[in-house]
C-alpha cells in the first residue's frame, strides 16, 4: 500500500469511528426523548400546579427553568462525550 493510500485508510477509519460515536450519541438522545411517555407521566394541570407552588413561595417558571437546566446539561454531556471533550 502506498503512503497516500495508507493515509487515506487511516483518515477513513477515523471518520468512521467518529461517525459511530456521533450515532451512539444521537441514539442516546432519542432514548432520553422516549424516557417519559405521556402514558406513564400525563401532563399536569399547570393552573393547579401554579397555584400550589405560588402558595408555597415558589413559581412554576423557577421549577421549569431548573428542570430545563438539568436536561440541557445532560444533553451537553452526551454531545461533549461524543465529540471527545471533557
Amino acid at each position: 500500500m502506498t503512503d497516500d493510500a495508507t493515509k487515506m485508510k487511516q483518515e477513513r477509519d477515523l471518520a468512521l469511528a467518529e461517525c459511530e460515536r456521533l450515532r451512539a450519541a444521537l441514539d442516546e438522545l432519542v432514548q432520553w426523548s422516549d424516557a417519559y411517555p405521556l402514558t406513564a407521566f400525563p401532563e399536569p394541570d399547570f393552573t393547579k400546579a401554579h397555584k400550589v407552588l405560588r402558595e408555597n413561595g415558589m413559581t412554576l417558571d423557577a421549577i421549569s427553568a431548573s428542570n430545563m437546566r438539568h436536561v440541557i446539561k445532560g444533553v451537553r454531556e452526551i454531545i461533549d462525550a461524543a465529540r471527545g471533550k471533557p
